[in-house]
Order: structure tokens, then sequence, then C-alpha cells
């Protein structure tokens, strides 16, 4: 099987590293120092789940040169993610598929809209993880879980191939859920909430937890998220905000999310892709999101200062 990963940062280097750690032919399209040191160097994990190196690694910042592939996994970054879709288009033939890991809900929608319904799939990750350096990427908690599917919710033979690649990797718990969009939606309902949260205050998730008020303020954003995606015709279970919340108690203290750190950062940031979809979506729908719309409004500056878009 061969699989080309469109976005080699902390997600798509993990998962691709470790399919290619399992013998899987894998290609890393990435750019700048951390291509170079990829190309020269190879691709350095440290894991919880335990180290690994990828030397020498196919990587380039050219999809062209890679050719048509049978799996794409794209690990952009969810505002990325049309400009991602243009430019794999010399990897995608007849029969690949294309996996999007972005912490948003709305990828699959971009990507089917340039390269057709039919390459598509419902994709999402779980893991806790940073580039620390050019060519170097740490797992810091979460076990790692990747989880991908047919949005029509058949099953189907490319998906189990796929399937097959990743249970002969270490590292990487793999499923394929009765129905992608909710599985989605469950992991859309913890990191939108917690993103939106932690670049607010811009706290670990231990603080924000420990801290009665914004412990409350967790709680109401996770209810607003079951709110929307019940509008949109998803089922979640009755107690999915309380669920979500243990999983929050169990996080490592010191955990933040990608988007509270490019926000903290001064980076372009996904707040559209998360806190501005919870509104788009409940506003379309006529359901409360009063949180998030303050959420949205108060972290729009910031994110319009890191585009060029605004001064201080």
């Amino acid at each position: 099987m061969r699989v080309a990963i469109f976005g080699s940062g902390a997600v798509g280097g993990y998962f691709g590293g470790r399919l290619a750690e399992a013998g899987t032919d894998v290609t890393f399209v990435a750019r700048g120092a951390h291509l170079t040191a990829i190309q020269s160097e190879g691709l350095h994990v440290t894991s919880i789940t335990g180290d690994f190196t990828i030397s020498p690694a196919r990587a380039t910042d050219d999809p062209s040169s890679i050719g048509v592939v049978d799996a794409v996994l794209v690990g952009v970054k969810a505002w990325q993610i049309a400009d991602a879709g243009a430019a794999m288009r010399p990897l995608v033939g007849p029969e690949t598929v294309v996996v999007p890991l972005e912490n948003g809900i709305e990828a699959p929608a971009h990507l089917a809209r340039v390269l057709g319904d039919r390459h598509v799939l419902g994709g999402l990750c779980r893991i806790l993880a940073y580039v620390t350096g050019p060519g170097r990427i740490h797992h810091a908690g979460i076990d790692p879980y990747i989880a991908f599917g047919e949005l029509d919710g058949s099953r189907s033979e490319r998906v189990e191939r796929l399937r097959e690649a990743f249970a002969r990797a270490r590292g990487v718990r793999t499923e394929v859920p009765d129905d992608i969009r909710v599985a989605m939606w469950n992991k859309f309902l913890l990191i939108a909430a917690w993103s939106g949260l932690g670049a607010l205050t811009r706290v670990p998730i231990g603080l924000i937890r420990a801290t009665p008020e914004t412990r409350a303020l967790m709680l109401r954003a996770l209810r607003e998220i079951c709110a929307v995606a019940a509008s949109q015709g998803i089922t979640l279970p009755v107690d999915s905000a309380e669920r979500a919340m243990t999983f929050v108690d169990a996080l490592p203290a010191d955990g933040t999310t990608s988007m509270q750190r490019d926000v903290m950062g001064g980076r372009p940031s996904e707040l559209d892709a998360q806190i501005g979809a919870v509104v788009r979506l409940g506003d379309a729908s006529s359901v409360d999101v009063t949180l998030h719309r303050i959420l949205h409004a108060a972290l729009l500056p910031l994110e319009q200062l890191a585009r060029g878009l605004g001064s201080a």
C-alpha cells in the first residue's frame, strides 16, 4: 500500500511515521526546514509509547513527484484544507482515499468540493504531540488513536486495507466506527470546547478543570456543541458532555491544544474551523451558542493580528 502524508507535522508525522516503521510505503509531504531535516536526517519521534526514527525517510514538497497513491492522510491545519485539496490532486487516482485528520468538523466537505465525494472518507485522531524542531516530533500524552470510515456508513475494501496497514503498526489504536460522523462529532465536542477555553484563558487543562468557574464553562461549552450536533442529525449519547468531562479529568494536567498554542504564539489558528463552525452551524439551526459566540468574538482580534489583518 502506498500512502502520502500531506502535512507532516505532529499529527501527520506521528501516524505516518508509525506506518513507515511497520513497513508501509510512506512519503511525507512537508516544507521548509522540517522537510530538509527529514530528507537529510530522517524523522525522529520521541513517544510515551516508544521512540523511533524513520531514516532514510521519503519526503518532498512536490506532490506530483510522488504520483498516485492508495491513501492520503491529511494533517494540515483546518484553515489550510482547501488549498491542500487542490495541491494533492496529483496524488489522487480512481481508487485513492483521502482521510482528513483535522480538528474541525467540516474538512470532508471542503475536500469533497475539490476532489469529489467518492474519494473522501471521514477521519479523526487523538494524540497530544508537538513539533519540537525540524524533523523532530514529541508525543507527550494520550494513547494515539485513529479512526476512519465511509461517510455513508458502508463497509468497503479500501477502508479495510487501510485498517490492516495500521493494524501492523505499533503505538496506534485503530478503529472503523459504525458511524464515522458520530465519532467525528464526539472528537469535535471535546477539542472545540477545550481549544476555545484554553485559548481564552491561556492556561493548561489542569487549571481549567480545577477552577470551578472555568470547569462550569467547559461543561456549558460541551453542552452547546451537543445541541449543535443534534441539529445536524447526529445522535450522540445523552450524557456525552459528562463523558467528555471524564476524559478531560484524565488528561495530563499540563496539556494544551494546538489551537491554543497557535493563539498564544501569535500564529494563525483553527479558530474559524472550531469555534466559528459551532457558531455558524448553531445559527443556521437556531441553536443557542451564546458561550461560543463570546469565545469567538474575544479571540477574533488575536486571529486578525496573526493573519496581518489588523494592527495592535
